[in-house]
């Protein structure tokens, strides 16, 4: 869940706009992963309602699908936070894509290191405030103390 799981519940709380308030999590664990599991499941309450879920696993192929499913249709990327080649984005309706569009992630860590030095040199502004990464840490370590506790856990907000 910190390796790779942590990139998904950003990416959700990011295209979504809004906070998970709650995380029900399960994980199993195998002679190879010791105190870390091996496979863990996430889901998702966010404070307007919206369900998520998060797999990770470090026993399958490396995979990050995003998926977004609403009343007016799906939007989807399969291979959404890669940075080594271009992501397609898919828009369906009844089944039907009905926009697909490329964009690329390949200088996603020089455009972070270049927005960092240009903060670090009094030149702008951080995009991300460090609040962004500790609500994230909120949120894995309610999952933790839902894998051990067997129910839903509440996520405290960081206040910004």
């Amino acid at each position: 869940m910190f390796d790779i799981g942590v990139h998904c519940i950003d990416t959700l709380r990011f295209v979504l706009q809004d906070e998970i308030t709650r995380v029900s999590a399960t994980a199993s664990f195998d002679k190879r992963s010791g105190d870390v599991e091996s496979v863990a499941a996430l889901a998702l309450e966010f404070s307007r309602g919206t369900l998520g879920t998060v797999l990770v696993s470090y026993r399958a192929e490396y995979r990050t699908p995003l998926e977004f499913v609403g009343d007016a249709g799906v939007l989807l990327a399969d291979d959404a936070l890669n940075v080594e080649h271009p992501i397609q984005i898919e828009l369906r309706r009844e089944k039907a894509v009905v926009q697909r569009d490329a964009v690329s992630n390949r200088l996603a860590y020089a455009l972070q290191v270049d927005a960092f030095a240009d903060w670090i040199e009094g030149k702008a502004q951080f995009p991300v405030p460090g609040e962004e990464g500790w609500q994230n840490q909120e949120v894995l370590d309610a999952a933790l103390r839902s894998i051990k506790s067997g129910r839903a856990e509440a996520v405290p907000q960081v206040l910004k």
